[in-house]
């Protein structure tokens, strides 16, 4: 069984476009968002996969992903239901950790995360200079809940945590 762990943060500061080592592009829409069962379709740069994960428990859940034809993923792009969800992940080194931020484009902009991968919860990290608020486990930040409900719901959110220093 495959299984994921991670914590993922509000961004407040461009601070890690300087410690950025790469960018990607990338596209996803979801064919399922049941929160037991979510199925989703990724083009990241030029190739495509199929992620199938489990529901969320605290910071954990269950996440198998396969690397599918980049023209199958386009074609299962337009079968999702909701907006395609379209960003470009930034990957940070910071004290040992790598992090990815997402920055989202379109009908999701302004919206910044950070997201940080773990091997159990349990395990210590430095919070880099560019992270505020703590959103782990909020649904309302999932990528999935952002492709059908948009950011409405998250924008004073965003907001505060624009407003720190």
């Amino acid at each position: 069984m495959a299984s994921e762990t991670e914590h993922k943060y509000l961004v407040i500061s461009d601070e890690y476009l300087s410690l950025a080592k790469s960018s990607h592009i990338i596209e996803q829409g979801y064919l399922n968002r049941d929160k037991r069962r979510t199925v989703r379709v990724r083009i990241f740069d030029d190739k495509g996969f199929i992620t199938i994960k489990g529901e969320t428990f605290g910071d954990t859940r269950e996440e198998y992903e396969y690397q599918i034809p980049l023209d199958d993923a386009r074609a299962l792009l337009r079968l999702c239901d909701g907006v395609v969800v379209s960003k470009t992940r930034y990957v940070v080194p910071y004290c040992g950790f790598e992090w990815e931020v997402d920055i989202f484009k379109g009908g999701l902009s302004p919206l910044r995360v950070a997201e940080i991968e773990l091997p159990v919860s349990s395990h210590d990290y430095p919070l880099p200079p560019f992270v505020g608020k703590e959103v782990t486990g909020d649904v309302r930040f999932y990528n999935s809940a952002l492709s059908s409900e948009g950011i409405s719901q998250i924008m004073p959110l965003i907001s505060e945590s624009e407003d720190i220093p």
